[in-house]
């Protein structure tokens, strides 16, 4: 997933077809020149539809289009002829799309579900022509339905990234480099802040077969939610995982002040974040000190165990196992459940 190329915010104008008109007409033919009423219905406008495809990872085709319109009904005919149908446009996205009214922020479509589709402003429905006024004491209705109108606005399409584990830390706390010592993934690695600036996943594999997704989200500061750095940007990625692993590097001075602080930007962002299942792990295990385990040793006593070093391979696949163990569970038990076991 190439960093220029990850477009995970948009914001388009959308407008739905309105629909035809019916028609007011009368057949008129040789010798009969008072008919009675032959007018067709109108067609419906076409919708805004989006589609969740599971081969798109971006939103970046959507970049460059600001507005989209869907064709408009047309008006009936004459013999009782029905006007065709609008046009819709189909626009497809990501799985994990949100489709947000710009004005409100009202969700109106989350396309979550591969090959779902989803009508995100239908069209109007075309108006009735005259023929279906017709009564026994209204033998020629002189008037028809207008279609009604089309829908518009502008909306904003944001991805929000399917994983099954999101990675949570400061910058440089190891993210990347457990991503890559984990799953085929190959995010970029350096030694300063704000190395990765956008979601990295990677399939990591547990034992045999079994496999799960992981997130790695770019490093959050304190005041992020706030709008410091680039964790503001990327907070919303953490949402959708269902497990959230907390990364404190053991040269960290001071664990449970790192931990607290990534505790409550999370909670000010969205306070559902902090009641999902959650680990915290100290990476860098190879540079802990003796101070650091007796930090480790407070951590211990609230269930938080895991430690591990991505460069000497030390406590990775007991990591990866409590992961597996807290997916398995499905959010039943906490995470100083899960440690304990561990």
């Amino acid at each position: 997933m190439a960093s220029d190329n990850f477009i995970d915010y948009v914001k388009i104008f959308l407008r739905s077809g309105a629909g035809g008109a019916g028609s007011r007409h009368f057949f008129r033919a040789k010798g009969l020149p008072n008919g009675g009423p032959d007018g067709g219905n109108g067609g419906k406008g076409g919708s805004i539809i989006v589609r969740a495809n599971p081969q798109l990872w971006t939103l970046l085709h959507l970049k460059y289009t600001k507005h989209i319109h869907a064709e408009g009904g047309q008006g009936g005919g004459e013999n009782n002829k029905t006007g065709a149908d609008g046009q819709s446009r189909l626009l497809e996205v990501p799985v994990g799309t949100v489709i947000k009214n710009a004005e409100t922020g009202e969700i109106v479509a989350e396309a979550d579900k591969p090959g779902q589709d989803l009508v995100v402003l239908p069209g109007g429905r075309g108006g009735l022509g005259n023929t279906n006024f017709k009564t026994s004491t209204n033998q020629a209705p002189d008037y028809a339905q207008p279609g009604e109108p089309y829908q518009e606005g502008w909306y904003v399409f944001e991805l929000k990234l399917l994983a099954d584990v999101g990675l949570v830390g400061f910058p440089n706390a190891g993210k990347s480099t457990l991503l890559a010592a984990v799953s085929e993934a190959k995010p970029k690695i350096a030694d300063y802040p704000f190395t990765t600036i956008t979601p990295n996943l990677g399939v990591v594999a547990v034992r045999g077969y079994t496999t799960f997704v992981m997130a790695d989200i770019p490093g959050i500061i304190e005041g992020a939610s706030e709008g410091k750095g680039l964790g503001l940007r990327f907070l919303r990625h953490i949402e959708r995982n269902a497990v959230l692993l907390f990364l404190i590097p053991a040269d960290e001075p001071d664990y449970a002040q790192a931990y607290q602080i990534l505790m409550n930007e999370l909670e000010a962002h969205n306070p559902d974040l902090v009641t999902k299942p959650r680990l915290v792990a100290i990476s860098k295990g190879d540079l802990m000190t003796e101070e650091g385990e007796a930090q480790l040793a407070a951590l211990r006593k609230q269930g938080h165990v895991a430690v591990f070093s991505a460069a000497t391979g030390q406590g990775i696949q007991a990591l990866k196992d409590l992961l597996w163990q807290a997916l398995q569970a499905g959010g039943k038990k906490s995470a100083e459940d899960l440690s304990d076991e561990g």
